[in-house]
């Protein structure tokens, strides 16, 4: 399995990073940061790209669920989700594979949380 579920849209890039915070919000996850890679990648080395936007999303309980698990697991969190535009007319929609991330830890008692979380993230990317 891959370290990410994504989906290509027919959106522009301000819809789709508007659709996705909107579908986030219905799966009860919030948005703690945002990441402006294009501005990010001008200002520190004057180069040009694409739009490309990391929303760190966090769904409270299930954080909660995760650090009584384990500790150090805030080093993993929130959970990354991409929005990049390919074209004029297309967009790309990413999330981080929770199941896969957590592999590298060796708790079990991660999965059952990881398990809940990648299915609303993927509910989240199919919403869109």
């Amino acid at each position: 399995m891959s370290y990410y579920f994504s989906k290509k849209v027919k959106f522009s890039f301000e819809q789709a990073v508007a659709k996705v915070k909107e579908a986030l919000q219905k799966e009860g996850f919030g948005v703690l940061t945002e990441i402006d890679v294009r501005a990010t990648l001008k200002k520190k080395l004057n180069v040009e790209f694409r739009p490309y936007q990391i929303l760190g999303a966090c769904n409270p309980p299930f954080a909660y669920q995760a650090l009584q698990a384990e500790d150090k697991i805030g080093t993993m969190l929130p959970c990354n989700i991409i929005v990049q535009q390919l074209s004029d007319e297309e967009c790309e929609i990413a999330a981080i594979n929770p199941l896969e991330s957590m592999k590298a830890i060796g708790n079990p008692k991660l999965r059952e949380v990881a398990e809940q979380v990648q299915a609303k993230l993927k509910s989240v990317i199919d919403s869109i």
